[in-house]
């Protein structure tokens, strides 16, 4: 016999024999009769074991997390229990072995178990038996192996570049890796494939990808990880609506796969500057509604003193209205909500509660024009709540735009079960830093400019654009990329813009500038992030659920405790000393 998955079994199988593998999920005496719930990497399957089996004694020793081989038949359960896919039947055993035992668990392995993150993490190998954890690790699977399968028919080569590499501290911070046979040298590990595939390019292999694993030395939170992997593909002789193209057709092909969900394509698409006015996001969730509206104008003679200083200072004023839920909040409701927009920088929490008569921080400064302007442009109606936000425009969107997200968990207006789906097109091509008093690039150097906006990159780069593009799936930037640069001029000049020096041009990317000089095939390519794919097909929003071996936030790992001291002798080859801190 050959070991079969129990959740391939079903009632089609009454009477055949069977050999079946697993752990001791659950053991129940019932009058003589011992019941087992054997679970493999599928799901469960039970066992009965009756008082005049040979295996009966043996069995009575059993306990949880023992692991058994199993021969018996299967037959009919007398009552099914619909919650498993093997409810239908069970197995009557004939022969039993214990192959291995189990001490006591350090927590219960089930679905709705109590145990802390913390504590699952540190017995992160126990956790793994439990069926959510099995179930997303086979989505990743399938996802990985449907990626494969789509590119290698599209005729794309799997290219493996290198994890010891370079170090071009651009965006988030490098992990550093010393070398000890170049004393005072060392290797970063890779943020992206970007220079590599670039140069495969130049290397004449037209289509590439790679299930890539990249590192960012950056602050964690439930959807990044130190260590991450992208689906990551490369092409020449292409522009934005092939590159685009591609990325939805595979995106549609594995919802289809995976979720047997059909993707309507094209995607719909929407300009960067829109959905930051329109959301206060460049990956906005359009399972649900409530736009930002500016209102600026509204107010242009209103009374009210601190929209007065705002607007005397060139800055805006926007709203967003909750339809139907005035009544829903209370004052303690709306001093935390304003708490929560202070924390993306927004001075304070203005709103209206739209009764009979108007209550709210508002309503006293309200003339009877603005009132009426609200209701029109707002379509406001009776117990509608409007929350208003005034400021900088940079601050306004975001914390507006955050306030709506949370609105809408809130509120329950997200259908957990949609998927909204949407290209963010035309990025700017640089963002002013404050911390650095310069502009810098929003995406990364080698990011071609808008042909129209060659010319702008040294001398409007606050309305420069670039050919970018994103995909976005319920409120998650799934995957994003762009048309590279390949003519070396507009590269100089777009190191030019970005304040680069030629010695710093030259010891950050010199062989790739070399590159650049011999027939450089127009490119471009994208990213998708596989760990955010996985989420969103799986319906988890913690990173760590689709990830075998995953990190704390604090980049740390529990079970194994990474990253951990190491020897002086080690150090000494490595040419490195530390310096201790005070104790």
């Amino acid at each position: 016999m050959k070991k079969i998955l129990h959740s391939s079994l079903s009632k089609k199988n009454v009477g055949e024999e069977v050999e079946l593998y697993g752990w001791v999920a659950k053991k129940r005496n019932l009058g003589g009769l011992i019941f087992i719930d054997l679970r493999d990497r599928s799901g469960i399957i039970q066992l009965v074991v009756r008082p005049e089996d040979a295996c009966y004694e043996v069995t009575s020793t059993v306990k949880n997390e023992y692991v058994l081989k199993v021969i018996g038949e299967i037959a009919l359960r007398e009552s099914p229990n619909p919650k498993i896919a093997t409810g239908e039947i069970e197995v009557l055993v004939k022969e039993l072995t214990i192959l291995n035992t189990s001490i006591e668990l350090p927590f219960e392995i089930s679905e709705d178990t109590t145990a802390l993150e913390d504590t699952r993490l540190k017995y992160r190998y126990l956790d793994l038996r439990r069926q959510s954890l099995h179930d997303t690790l086979e989505i990743r699977h399938k996802v990985t192996m449907s990626t494969r399968n789509f590119l290698d028919r599209e005729g794309f080569l799997e290219i493996e570049t290198p994890i010891l590499c370079k170090s071009t501290p651009e965006g988030a911070r490098d992990y550093l890796v010393p070398s000890r046979v170049n004393e005072g040298k060392f290797y970063a590990l890779p943020q992206s494939p970007q220079l590599f595939k670039q140069l495969l390019m130049v290397g004449g292999m037209e289509k590439y990808f790679q299930i890539a694993k990249c590192f960012r030395d950056e602050d964690l939170r439930a959807d990044r990880q130190p260590e991450f992997t992208q689906i990551d593909l490369e092409m020449s002789f292409v522009d934005e609506e092939d590159v685009m193209d591609l990325g939805e057709r595979l995106v549609a092909y594995l919802f289809k796969e995976i979720k047997g969900i059909d993707v309507k394509l094209p995607l719909r698409r929407m300009k960067y500057v829109d959905a930051i006015n329109q959301y206060g996001s460049d990956k906005p969730d359009l399972r649900f509604g409530m736009p930002i509206e500016e209102v600026s104008e509204l107010f242009s003679n209103t009374e009210v003193p601190f929209f007065q200083s705002v607007l005397a200072e060139q800055g805006i004023i926007n709203a967003i209205v909750a339809k139907n839920c005035a009544s829903k909040y209370s004052r303690k409701e709306i001093d935390k909500l304003t708490d929560y927009v202070k924390t993306y920088r927004a001075s304070g929490l203005a709103y209206i509660k739209v009764e009979e008569e108007w209550t709210g921080s508002l309503a006293k400064w309200l003339s009877k024009k603005e009132q009426d302007d609200l209701k029109n442009r707002l379509s406001l109606e009776e117990n509608d709540m409007v929350f208003l936000v005034s400021g900088k425009k940079e601050i306004v969107k975001t914390s507006l735009g955050a306030l709506r997200l949370k609105l809408g968990h809130d509120l329950g207006l997200i259908d957990n079960k949609a998927y909204e789906m949407l290209w963010i097109v035309d990025f700017p091509s640089f963002e002013y830093s404050e911390e650095e008093g310069r502009y810098v690039s929003c995406h990364h150097p080698f990011t071609a400019p808008k042909d129209t906006d060659v010319d702008k990159l040294l001398h409007d780069q606050a309305n420069c654009y670039s050919k970018a593009y994103d995909i976005v799936i319920n409120g998650y930037e799934a995957g994003g990329g762009s048309i590279r640069i390949h003519k070396q001029d507009v590269q100089a000049t777009m190191f030019e813009a970005l304040g680069l020096g030629e010695e710093e041009i030259r010891e950050k990317f010199g062989f790739f500038v070399d590159a650049l000089k011999y027939g450089t095939p127009p490119h471009g390519g994208m990213a998708f992030g596989l760990d955010r794919m996985v989420m969103l097909l799986s319906g988890t929003e913690n990173i760590r659920d689709v990830i075998a071996f995953p990190k704390t936030a604090s980049a740390s790992c529990l079970m194994s405790e990474a990253p951990n001291l190491v020897t002086e002798k080690q150090l000494e080859e490595l040419h490195i000393s530390l310096q201790r801190g005070k104790e």
